[in-house]
């Protein structure tokens, strides 16, 4: 791993592919770390200069006290393109990562030439919800949360696998200060009139067996974003590329070669 230096803490990242290719930058879901890309990385082309990070509070990335605001997760991820003098890159958000890609497109129009949304939305749940999980995780601990993070992020023939492990170990050991820093970021978050103001190439992917965020809520995103693209994948809950990669890839691959990003 490679570390930024973002505002008064680090930010954890790696670096790889073609150095002078164009860049894709990813952003992973809430409780996990750069690692859910991990699958799709063989898929995709060698030209690309790939950087996946971990979020504030996640994997190896430095952890700020709680609560965070979607403003200093879009921060981070700003300071980290301005440390590796990235512009015009594809940015690629799944869950809350997709927020953070929409926060951004917003206001660093330089970095971003377009958008891969994967299972996200401009709202996600109430105030009044996040607020009383923020509650029960404080009072009963992150390891109480753990069977129900599994059967909302993986569907049900997957959590069958044995490739379920090692996904579960990271739920299972995630941090409490991260996951309480980032449920408030989210609980807080309402994009729908900055995101409907976006005029850039945009892929928005979902999947059939999406507890967190359905299909139809992800759909209506896509509709949100003038002449955005659409994609579902079937047989996957909210990790689409870690239960169908090969699929995640070749939709994001021909994405990239239609706006002669490759």
């Amino acid at each position: 791993m490679s570390y930024a230096q973002c505002g008064d803490h680090q930010i954890a990242y790696r670096d790889q592919g073609a150095q002078t290719g164009p860049a894709v930058v990813f952003a992973h879901a809430m409780g996990l770390d750069h690692s859910v890309w991990d699958a799709i990385i063989p898929y995709l082309p060698q030209t690309l200069r790939i950087i996946r990070y971990d979020l504030r509070g996640h994997g190896a990335s430095a952890t700020p006290p709680a609560p965070y605001s979607m403003g200093a997760l879009v921060r981070d991820a700003e300071g980290l393109l301005d440390n590796l003098n990235i512009r015009d890159c594809v940015f690629v958000g799944s869950s809350i990562g997709g927020m953070v890609a929409q926060g951004l497109a917003v206001k660093r129009l330089d970095q971003i030439r377009a958008l891969v949304i994967a299972n996200s939305v401009t709202k996600m749940g109430t105030k009044d919800t996040w607020a009383r999980l923020i509650e029960a995780t404080k009072a009963d601990g992150i390891e109480a949360r753990h069977e129900a993070d599994l059967a909302q992020t993986f569907s049900r023939d997957f959590r069958e696998t044995a490739a379920i492990a090692p996904w579960a170990t990271l739920l299972r050991t995630q941090r409490l200060e991260g996951f309480l820093g980032c449920a408030a970021a989210i609980a807080g978050t309402d994009f729908y009139t900055t995101t409907a103001s976006l005029h850039l190439p945009a892929l928005i992917i979902a999947s059939s067996h999406d507890a967190v965020t359905p299909a139809d809520m992800v759909r209506e995103l896509a509709e949100l974003i003038p002449s955005a693209r659409f994609h579902l994948i079937r047989k996957a809950g909210h990790l689409p590329m870690i239960e169908q990669p090969a699929e995640f890839a070749s939709a994001l691959t021909s994405f990239l070669g239609s706006i002669g990003h490759g």
